[in-house]
């Protein structure tokens, strides 16, 4: 008998690699006639270019860069090699032309401008930027990257990418002609003027993310995500104009229309994809579609007997697009019953047939509490699922 495991993180808990470890000890200590299949998965965010890369074959590098405020973080880089890539995965990055032996980088925005990165007391988009995203950039063109995959998602910021950009080539000057810096968006109302061009050199670049948020409005970045972030409520407003005038000013800049605010997805990351669209020439990718034709989804499905997924908190983002939800569509399809084990649901949401939902804290402890006994919750979760449903007696 086959056990899949593919779980995403459980936010401020779990990455998901951990998550799908702490079942597969407990299984195969209470199963040891089972296989495991570990799966981790990931949507873009945290974990994305180390999932990605260690099932590749790949290695990871460490970087020194800055923080989301600028304080000094050690993010990782990850390379795999053309030829080490699905082909599945492949065919994603359209457009390019590599031998086997090109190197892609993999680079995830949540290692070095992640919220997690920072204390709550600290979370303010005003006062975060993503320079420390594009030093990962840079760096991957640096040394040889062929075409980079950027993984969105898990941001503590709301810059659209200026500070990114502000590493990328981009310089702001105020209206005496001197450089802004940093590029946070306290700062904004100092800029007088964008200037600059990203190198000729720099490798193609595609965003996976499955974010369809636009850049501005009641569904745009700041609205949607600024308060998740810490950007107070009487602040959204101001935070969304004050959005409305860079992205006029680097829709200039690039000799572009202004609509492209308008398209989905610009959105995301705070607002991010719409700095690397209009001045970097990102291209978008859907991050669930990539990793599961990395991770050869599908088939690992279709060779188990029972599928385990989950994450932090199961809402309509989850099966819209995320990866629990392409593992429970997927498994649907091939008539297999799957279990989602999560921190909470949303409430309302509709579940789909032929899947049971384990929400693993109990009602009556706190949150941070509960954030601390993650591991401890979740198997004893799996363990009541068992007991349950007969899981691991299934033949």
């Amino acid at each position: 008998m086959r056990l899949l495991l593919a779980l995403d993180k459980f936010k401020d808990a779990l990455g998901a690699i951990r998550a799908c470890e702490v079942i597969a000890e407990l299984w195969v200590k209470e199963y040891p006639g089972w296989q495991v299949d570990l799966c981790p998965l990931t949507d873009g965010g945290e974990g994305f270019a180390s999932i990605l890369s260690r099932a590749s074959g790949g290695r990871m590098e460490k970087v020194m860069v800055a923080g989301p405020r600028h304080q000094p973080i050690c993010a990782e880089l990850g390379w795999v090699q053309w030829a080490q890539m699905p082909e599945g995965a492949r065919a994603r990055l359209t457009g390019l032309s590599l031998k086997e032996g090109d190197t892609i980088a993999l680079v995830e925005m949540a290692s070095a401008s992640g919220l997690s990165l920072l204390q709550a007391n600290h979370r303010d988009p005003w006062q975060t930027d993503t320079r420390g995203t594009g030093q990962l950039l840079q760096k991957a063109a640096g040394q040889g990257a062929k075409a980079i995959l950027l993984g969105l998602g898990g941001s503590a910021t709301n810059d659209l990418g200026l500070g990114a950009l502000g590493v990328l080539g981009l310089e702001a000057l105020d209206t005496t002609g001197r450089i802004v810096e940093p590029l946070v968006p306290a700062n904004w109302a100092r800029i007088g003027s964008l200037s600059g061009k990203i190198s000729p050199t720099f490798p193609p670049l595609f965003l996976a993310c499955d974010v369809t948020n636009p850049l501005l409005g009641p569904q745009g970045t700041a609205t949607i995500y600024g308060p998740q972030k810490g950007l107070r409520r009487e602040d959204v407003e101001r935070m969304d104009l004050a959005s409305h005038r860079i992205a006029k000013m680097l829709t200039q800049l690039g000799g572009q229309s202004f609509s492209l605010t308008e398209v989905p997805g610009t959105g995301t990351a705070g607002g991010i994809a719409f700095g690397l669209l209009s001045f970097a020439g990102g291209r978008m990718i859907s991050g669930a579609k990539l990793v599961s034709d990395w991770l050869n989804l599908s088939a690992r499905i279709k060779a188990a007997d029972l599928v385990f997924t989950g994450e932090g908190r199961l809402d309509k983002t989850s099966l819209q697009g995320k990866g629990p939800g392409l593992v429970i569509r997927q498994a649907q399809g091939m008539g297999k019953k799957v279990h989602v084990f999560t921190g909470a649901v949303e409430p309302g949401l509709t579940i789909p047939s032929g899947v049971d939902v384990h929400v693993i804290s109990p009602p009556h402890v706190p949150l941070a509490v509960a954030l601390g006994q993650t591991e401890r919750f979740l198997q004893e979760s799996v363990l009541r699922a068992c007991s349950t449903h007969g899981l691991g007696q299934l033949s």
